[in-house]
């Protein structure tokens, strides 16, 4: 249940000694995920102009615990894709929502999720290493373990959303898709104004973990690809 999530959430005095040596990143570790992405942008099929691989997140930070995962962002020039930014938006969001889905790649127990990212898109995270130059962006500071985390804010908040995904998915099919997507919107406008705001100890970045490492990210996302499966499909011929 959340509380075990939450519970989780602890300011760490090192960074994972799994992926990290001396304030670098592990060259195992680090092969391994440019492999990754090099497979990604291969799967894209597109000419693309590659600006930097980058590894943020909690596992890039003092803030990591065992339901963490590796946040792998590929940046890319999208105005070589196409000059219609929108478009070129959608199709990978798509296409990084597919490959996340399709693969569960872990790494010394952590799963890798991958992203992409428009040169110049603003990143809110106080840890971000470039994989592919092997050094630091933004170097994370080690946070006072005093640090509090208001548990019973993100217990609250977590919960909250995790009714309102318990009732969208109950709504009737004609009903469903159009709420499941204001959902979506609603819950990514929450984490990027916390993390904009407070950090990544915010209420509502802390909260979005719950969601996600109790799986309700997921299964809003498989009600919406099965919602519209469904709105699609002929059933009989009257």
């Amino acid at each position: 249940m959340p509380n075990n999530v939450v519970n989780n959430f602890k300011i760490r005095s090192e960074l994972n000694p799994k992926l990290w040596q001396n304030d670098k990143l592990r060259s195992e570790v680090r092969t391994i995920l440019l492999k990754i992405a090099v497979d990604v942008i291969k799967s894209l099929e597109l000419e693309t102009s590659l600006d930097d691989i980058t590894f943020t997140g909690s596992l890039a930070n003092y803030n990591y615990s065992k339901y963490s995962d590796i946040d792998l962002h590929i940046i890319l020039n999208f105005n070589v894709i196409d000059e219609n930014e929108t478009l070129v938006r959608d199709f990978l969001l798509a296409k990084k929502t597919l490959w996340n889905y399709m693969h569960e790649i872990k790494i010394r127990g952590a799963e890798v999720e991958i992203y992409f990212e428009n040169i110049g898109d603003p990143h809110h995270s106080t840890g971000i290493y470039s994989v592919l130059d092997n050094n630091w962006i933004k170097k994370p500071l080690p946070s006072d373990p005093d640090t509090i985390i208001d548990l019973h804010a993100v217990m609250q908040k977590a919960n909250d959303l995790i009714s309102q995904i318990n009732y969208v998915i109950s709504l009737p099919i004609e009903d469903k898709l159009e709420t499941i997507e204001t959902l979506q919107a609603k819950i990514k406008r929450m984490r990027k104004c916390g993390l904009e705001t407070e950090g990544e100890y915010s209420v509502e970045n802390l909260a979005f973990k719950v969601l996600r490492n109790e799986g309700h990210i997921r299964r809003l996302w498989d009600e919406a690809i099965k919602t519209e499966d469904e709105l699609l499909s002929l059933e009989s011929i009257q």
